[in-house]
């Protein structure tokens, strides 16, 4: 089992936890991590076998075919069906340049919301009251087992909001990273920003505090009827109301999304980096809303197929070069998941590149564990072989043992490349090597231990990162 060289020298014997029946906290982790190890002994050997690598290839077929097959030019679904399927449209295929989601809404009359953030903003026993929805378009089959990203995150918030005014919100996040909010709160796009497709990022509606320049429709057209030639100022409500239906259309330009409500332009919002038109596969309605259709045209029939990116991504000047004879300075250990492979390849892209790595006097790997997924494990074990930079951990990945993957680094560390220095990072951080040196430097020989120490932080009790008292 640990003949093949870019495996973990990390083992596990699991007779010694077989004699631990007690029920405490300890006795249910060992026995989460006898199972990881079980169960990856058992991926490893299925993924070394011969009949693996002869199926591999029918497999790949298959996937290819089910990647290109055909999907539908157009998608419509009435609010029941809508609301059957989760509050979500599947876009098999996902966008392209041209592609537009029409959706037929009514928002609810504003409740009462005793959210502490926002409720200290009211003065008073009186409640306040809050309506808002959240439209996004989310990558359906970007990861696997995580939250899926959201491409396009479209937060209108009628009520409720901490400016005390409505307001649009729009966003990305992937990972749980929010990046940096456009915020459009009823007044025009500067001059001198960017636009979008030729489209400002933000219209102008009435406000309260407008001082009520605002001209009425009526006013607006009989000027037009009696040949003022002269431009018209009109400013337009807010888009969104409670207990008023409304039509939005959401379309793919060159340059970004575009939002129409109700005939007229509202919000642009540019493309961002990392998120491709494909990459959105499924549009998300929550929030206080009542659906009543969604309609999604001029879609692409195919999906684009995803090998030939990796296959340009698979160039031998991202390969690592292989270990020293001698000591290293620096061993630097990456954890990293085994669907994580754009991570990983905008870490060799990046930082990996440094003289010093490239030179091997500091080493960099990947540590991944074992997926429940044969394809995943394939792949993974392929861009190992290729790339070299990849340590696998054979037990079957669980987010309650990553710890194990830092043991698994400190032992690479010692054994296999006996380093003065060993650092962990993840694989979305970019590490200066340069400094990270330096600084371990300024210690001299002593023992040290470098990082973000909080010494009054206290354990998490509730949520992902949790840790019981036991533990």
């Amino acid at each position: 089992m640990w003949e093949y060289k870019e495996v973990s020298g990390l083992l596990f014997n699991e007779s010694s936890f077989d004699s631990n029946d007690s029920k405490d906290e300890f006795s249910v982790l060992h026995k989460t991590a006898r199972h990881a190890f079980v169960v990856g002994k058992k991926l490893w050997v299925d993924l070394q076998s011969p009949q693996n690598k002869s199926d591999s290839e029918p497999e790949r077929q298959n996937q290819k075919q089910n990647r290109t097959g055909s999907c539908p030019e157009s998608i419509s679904l009435s609010g029941s069906e809508f609301v059957n399927r989760s509050r979500v449209l599947v876009i098999p295929c996902g966008l392209t340049l041209g592609s537009h989601i029409t959706v037929v809404g009514m928002p609810h009359w504003a409740h009462a919301e005793y959210d502490p953030k926002i409720a200290i903003l009211k003065e008073g026993d009186e409640s306040v009251m809050v309506t808002q929805f959240m439209m996004e378009l989310q990558g359906l089959k970007t990861v696997e087992g995580e939250d899926p990203p959201r491409i396009l995150h479209f937060n209108p918030r009628l009520k409720g909001d901490w400016s005390g005014k409505p307001v649009i919100e729009q966003n990305t996040c992937y990972r749980m990273q929010w990046g940096t909010a456009l915020r459009c709160e009823g007044w025009n796009s500067r001059a001198d920003e960017e636009t979008v497709d030729g489209q400002v990022k933000c219209e102008k509606w009435i406000r309260d505090d407008d001082n009520g320049s605002e001209e009425s429709k009526a006013t607006w057209w009989l000027k037009r009827l009696i040949g003022r030639k002269n431009k018209v100022a009109l400013d337009w409500p807010y888009p969104f109301a409670e207990g008023r239906l409304f039509v939005l259309t959401l379309s793919a330009g060159l340059e970004g999304y575009h939002v129409n409500v109700d005939g007229r332009h509202v919000t642009s919002f540019p493309y961002r980096t990392g998120f491709v038109l494909e990459d959105a596969t499924g549009l998300s309605l929550k929030g206080d809303l009542d659906v009543h259709s969604v309609f999604a045209a001029a879609l692409p029939t195919s999906h684009p197929s995803f090998a030939p990116q990796k296959h340009l991504e698979r160039l031998s000047k991202w390969k690592a070069p292989p270990l020293p004879e001698g000591n290293v300075e620096l061993f630097i250990g990456i954890l990293s998941a085994g669907n994580h492979f754009a991570e990983r390849m905008a870490v060799r892209k990046s930082w990996v590149q440094h003289k010093l790595i490239k030179s091997s006097k500091v080493v960099a790997r990947f540590f991944v564990a074992l997926n429940g997924r044969k394809d995943i494990n394939v792949e993974l074990k392929k861009e190992a072989e290729y790339f070299g930079d990849i340590v696998i951990v054979p037990y079957m990945d669980n987010y309650d043992l990553v710890v194990l993957k830092t043991v698994a680094i400190c032992e690479y560390g010692i054994r296999t490349v006996a380093a003065k220095y060993i650092m962990k990072c993840d694989d979305d951080t970019f590490v200066r090597v340069d400094p990270v040196i330096k600084e371990a430097k300024k210690l001299g020989d002593r023992s040290l231990y470098i990082g973000n120490m909080n010494y009054y932080h206290k354990p998490l009790r509730n949520g992902k990162w949790a840790v019981t008292y036991e533990v």
